[in-house]
């Protein structure tokens, strides 16, 4: 039930210990702006446009905790080495009026010996079909290990000005691997029951929530559904945000799926195959997506605000101030989710498309992005950086008539 008429968008609003200008959040989607794991100027100079034009606050994404967790020769990796363009970037963002969060996470079994300088680590190890790639099984001196990995990397995003963080334990990365029993097969107390398969995210989450203080947010995105059969469902999932809840976090990113079985169900729509293996560089890889794609990629039909009817079982059973994300294009359907009792509500493929949205709909009311939704940005940001198809010079004719396609 929407709770009043007014338009509270442009409101401000708290988060913890910090308050944003707006209800606006850019979500955390990974750019693949950081070439060698450290930051380029090309994030600043994405991350900034957002700021000025007008969001509450920008994310950097997916940055991961620890060398382990990289998949990505072009995802950031948080240590001391990065704290000074890091900390250029926090205060050129804070100039624009807008706050920054950081993206901690680890990709566990999707993640790349050739990054990470390891094997993979997951709950149970084994063949992962979808990145592929071998993983390792987690000892107990690996999982420790890595729980005190999310605590130094908030000590890290606090040096170089970062306002908040925000734990991932969705989307099929290691905190949901930990949680879903289609990844966790372990027989220690780390799995089995949910409440054991959620105790790996209670340690990370109780050392982040220790390192944060009282003078930075804690933000946690996770799962409303896995996605696919034999995933975690609705109820479950339920039970974690709870588990959150109690934990003290300041806010919880609703999200669902999994990268490496259900990826288009985070996203919607469809996968621009052409598009996906233009960029790839693995041959083997490249011959195999194109392909077996159609089926290891199934489309998920997209429709704006797709997670709203989910989200609301979330709003009706939580206390805590909840981030809606998932397919905001317009003004007036921000408004209707914002009136639904979410606090705040997060944005990448809009704000990608045109970084001065935010502002755009200060003005008009009835503010439509131009994202066409045809999954571009999504199908390149794994190889090179996400970009907006609209943006891009010199596009290869091939993938503008797959594009054409999707439109239509």
């Amino acid at each position: 039930m929407i709770s009043s008429p007014e338009k509270i968008l442009f409101t401000p609003a708290a988060i913890g210990p910090i308050t944003l200008r707006n209800r606006t959040i850019r979500a955390a989607a990974f750019e693949g702006m950081c070439p060698g794991n450290k930051p380029s100027q090309q994030l600043f100079d994405y991350h900034t446009s957002v700021a000025a034009g007008g969001v509450g606050m920008t994310t950097i994404a997916y940055a991961s905790v620890i060398q382990s967790g990289l998949s990505f020769p072009r995802q950031l990796w948080l240590r001391k080495e990065v704290v000074p363009e890091l900390r250029r970037l926090t205060d050129a963002i804070h100039r624009e009026g807008a706050a920054v969060s950081v993206q901690l996470g680890h990709c566990g079994n999707m993640s790349k010996k050739s990054v990470a300088g390891r094997l993979p680590l997951s709950p149970s190890g084994g063949l992962n079909i979808y990145s592929p790639t071998w993983s390792k099984k987690m000892d107990r001196n690996d999982i420790d290990e890595v729980v005190r990995s999310f605590g130094d990397a908030v000590h890290i995003a606090r040096q170089s000005g970062f306002d908040a963080v925000e734990v991932h334990a969705g989307h099929g990365y290691l905190i949901s691997q930990f949680l879903s029993p289609y990844t966790n097969r372990r027989k220690d107390e780390f799995g089995g029951s949910l409440q054991n398969r959620a105790r790996f995210m209670q340690m990370a989450l109780r050392e982040v929530m220790k390192a944060a203080g009282n003078d930075m947010a804690v933000i946690v995105k996770t799962n409303m559904r896995d996605g696919f059969r034999g995933g975690m469902e609705i109820d479950a999932c339920l039970e974690v945000a709870r588990l959150i809840e109690q934990e003290g976090v300041h806010a919880l990113v609703l999200s669902g799926g999994f990268v490496s079985k259900a990826p288009m169900y985070v996203m919607r729509g469809s996968m621009p195959i052409r598009t996906l293996t233009y960029y790839m560089e693995n041959l083997p890889l490249k011959i195999g997506v194109k392909l077996f794609g159609r089926f290891m990629i199934p489309s998920v039909p997209f429709q704006e605000a797709y997670f709203l009817d989910d989200a609301l079982r979330f709003r009706e059973k939580l206390k805590m101030p909840l981030i809606y994300v998932g397919g905001l294009l317009s003004r007036p359907k921000i408004d209707e989710v914002l009136g639904h009792g979410f606090e705040f509500v997060a944005m990448a493929r809009a704000l990608l498309n045109e970084p001065d949205f935010v502002n755009r709909m200060k003005t008009d009311e009835k503010a439509r992005s131009l994202c066409t939704a045809t999954n571009y940005c999504i199908a390149r940001m794994y190889t090179i950086e996400m970009a907006c198809h609209q943006h891009v010079t010199n596009l290869p004719p091939c993938l503008k008539r797959e594009i054409d396609r999707m439109k239509s």
